[in-house]
């Protein structure tokens, strides 16, 4: 799919944005450009922050990250990364759901269940939620799903979750063998023209909870949710980015 693109991508007409990514329209009408922003939020957005180099860091590792999934047969909107914080994705209507999967309890997790928190979970459990920062995102079953139009059928429910176990399997592994547990990760979907579903968004820092599996040190975004100060908070992008791309950042 060949990708043609102006010097000054501040041309290209901006189409949406969220908090921290852009999304600008490209001549292909299938295709869209992701600008990946410096920002950093929490809290529903009412924490949030500004980290030079940020937005470079994530572009980057999502981009790895899809590139690596589409070879492991997920289906995904990646076509390419652009220097410095850039991706060209497919063009997709995006689900308004957010789909997490979790191996060890963390987080909410751990705070809504009488689970220890760090510990293993018996199998790895698929949650979702509505896309809704007005009801603080609330969490959805299949049947939720279907009833409120999300997805067309049971059916396509499991695809997802299908998916999104098979993300968590390839990870995982991936991650495992550069000395790093995936506690859990968030997916978004979206459907392209056709209908099909691909996984999109972004996966990164900011989507995944990662630990160092010797020492349990946090490789992720939870650093600036616990408050850590901003210095500290950039330096772990950079040590997430080192350990999963094997080289340093280009900021």
């Amino acid at each position: 799919m060949g990708v043609m693109l102006p010097q000054d991508f501040s041309k290209l007409e901006i189409i949406g944005e969220g908090k921290t990514k852009i999304v600008r329209r490209m001549d292909n009408p299938e295709l869209v450009l992701l600008e990946f922003k410096d920002a950093i939020t929490a809290l529903d957005g009412e924490k949030k922050d500004t980290i030079t180099g940020k937005g470079h860091i994530n572009a980057r590792i999502s981009g790895f990250l899809f590139e690596f999934l589409s070879k492991e047969g997920v289906p995904t909107h990646y076509v390419s990364f652009i220097e410095p914080k850039y991706m060209v994705v497919k063009r997709l209507k995006m689900l308004p759901v957010e789909v997490v999967c979790r191996n060890i309890a963390a987080g909410s997790f751990a705070k809504r269940y009488p689970v220890e928190a760090g510990s293993r979970l018996k199998h790895p459990v698929v949650e979702y939620y509505l896309k809704d920062d007005l009801r603080h995102d609330p969490m959805m079953n299949e049947d939720h799903m279907v009833v409120l139009g999300i997805l067309s059928s049971i059916e396509e429910v499991n695809e997802i979750k299908r998916l999104t176990l098979t993300v968590n399997k390839a990870l995982s592994k991936f991650l495992d063998d550069k000395g790093i547990t995936l506690v859990d990760f968030k997916l978004e979907f979206g459907r392209d023209r056709n209908g099909r579903i691909y996984v999109g968004d972004e996966i990164n820092g900011d989507s995944m909870r990662l630990w160092d599996k010797r020492t349990g040190r946090i490789l992720d975004k939870d650093v600036y949710r616990q408050g850590k100060n901003l210095s500290e908070v950039l330096e772990t992008y950079r040590e997430c980015y080192r350990r999963i791309i094997g080289e340093e950042p280009r900021v």
